[in-house]
């Protein structure tokens, strides 16, 4: 009996050394909570610690950077175009009592920081320029590159930004603080991570760029069409040229070859005119053809030699 309440009260005894002890990890930090109220400083140290059992409980907060990611919000620029904007932002718990007291955990610290970063962006965003917010502050661009590139729109503002994306990040996250209650929060930093059109809006930003590439692409035809035709005007001309010598030089050969012709011809002739007059003749009898008919008189020239033929 005496072993069995020894050992019952090992058992207790060990239960409750188990409730008292605690251990904070490294990255811990950790508030004693009695009857929901928070009791005694704000356990830093890692290593293990002590409670009263039963009573009293650990809650235990990070002190590590923790990220937040807001919710993609519809915003309108100053110049009225609505886009998407997607902000993120890192925080951490630098007064774990104040967290406690006024947020409980991280649940409701994202919870409250959900309408405090929204609001401070869309109070910042909806009083800045599209350009400034899609611009960093060192943005640069070659005008002439791009104006050689494509066609620009009168109404383009190339200009360097005021402000910048980098800026407009500071206001939101001074904005923020300032918003933000003693909630024992430290806002570290907030950033835009992604800015978008809506549908509508985008319609309208791919249709327009579309007539532009369109727009680009007629100027790049119509300047290939131009060199096409200066190019073959150019060949035609030299084409007409080549035919203009050719044609010259081939009527130099052929009145050459004419007056080379007539030269033998002459000298032919002049060597014995009775027969080249009967190689002429015999010529035109064989032009006439088998079945020709012609009606001369007798005494013709055209049968002198058929007529001296038949009286010898």
């Amino acid at each position: 009996m005496k072993r069995s309440l020894l050992g019952l009260i090992a058992v207790f005894g060990l239960f409750v050394l188990m409730d008292a002890a605690y251990v904070i990890d490294q990255a811990e930090q950790g508030i004693i909570v009695q009857f929901g109220e928070p009791v005694g400083e704000v356990v830093t140290t890692p290593g293990l610690h002590w409670k009263k059992p039963f009573i009293q409980e650990v809650r235990r907060f990070d002190k590590r950077l923790l990220a937040w990611d807001g919710d993609v919000s519809q915003i309108p620029t100053l110049g009225r175009e609505f886009v998407l904007v997607d902000t993120t932002a890192r925080w951490k718990i630098n007064d774990p009592l104040r967290f406690l007291r006024s947020v409980r955990d991280e649940a409701g610290a994202r919870t409250r920081m959900d309408d405090i970063i929204d609001s401070a962006t869309r109070d910042i965003v909806s009083g800045t320029e599209l350009e400034e917010i899609v611009r960093s502050r060192d943005w640069q661009v070659d005008t002439k590159a791009l104006e050689e590139e494509s066609a620009l729109p009168e109404d383009l503002d190339l200009n360097r930004p005021k402000k910048g994306r980098e800026q407009l990040e500071k206001e939101i996250l001074a904005n923020a603080r300032r918003q933000m209650p003693d909630l024992g929060i430290e806002l570290v930093d907030v950033r835009i991570r992604r800015i978008n059109y809506i549908d509508s809006v985008r319609s309208q930003v791919e249709t327009r760029m579309i007539s532009e590439r369109q727009s680009i692409a007629a100027r790049f035809r119509a300047e290939g069409q131009g060199k096409s035709s200066e190019i073959l005007g150019a060949m035609e001309r030299e084409l007409r040229g080549i035919r203009s010598e050719a044609e010259r030089q081939a009527a130099e050969i052929r009145g050459r070859a004419d007056a080379e012709a007539t030269k033998i011809y002459g000298e032919a002739y002049g060597a014995d005119p009775e027969f080249y007059a009967f190689f002429r003749t015999l010529e035109s009898y064989h032009a006439l053809g088998e079945n020709s008919t012609l009606m001369l008189d007798a005494e013709s020239d055209f049968f002198r030699y058929l007529q001296s033929t038949r009286r010898r």
